[in-house]
């Protein structure tokens, strides 16, 4: 008797299941990582409105009004991204006194105009002050 060599009809259909399950599974998560991904890049840009407020804070001494991107000498175009533009960015509050800078500095992703903004979370917050022994600290909200 002759054997056939090949693959039948059911064994491909087992295998096709198989590889939709596993897609399935696998796009959700690396939806999330994407997103992940897409933040990484307002983290840094909040890391350098950070350093431009010590910078400005070490330069005046002092200051108790929140300063604006200008004042701490960073530019709209240095701010804007793959992902965010200026407009996501906001100095929420500022202050510096005896040494000690605190801040809170906000990014939200609808304020961007950029078409391919992350999802999820809606905002991210960079935090520096004496409730967190002035450790910066990323916050998602």
């Amino acid at each position: 008797m002759k054997s056939k060599s090949g693959f039948t009809m059911v064994e491909l259909m087992v295998v096709v299941l198989i590889v939709g399950i596993l897609a399935a599974v696998a796009i959700p998560l690396m939806s999330g990582r994407i997103d992940s991904s897409k933040w990484s890049e307002a983290k840094a840009a909040m890391g350098t409105i950070a350093s431009g407020i010590r910078a400005y804070a070490a330069e005046k001494g002092s200051f108790s009004s929140t300063p604006s991107l200008s004042d701490i000498g960073i530019s709209n175009n240095e701010l804007d991204g793959t992902y965010f533009t200026h407009e996501a960015y906001a100095i929420t509050s500022a202050s510096a006194s005896s040494g000690q800078v605190s801040f809170v500095i906000t990014c939200t992703a609808k304020n961007s105009k950029r078409s391919d903004v992350p999802t999820s979370p809606a905002s991210m917050t960079l935090t520096s002050n004496s409730a967190n022994k002035y450790v910066a600290t990323f916050a998602e909200k």
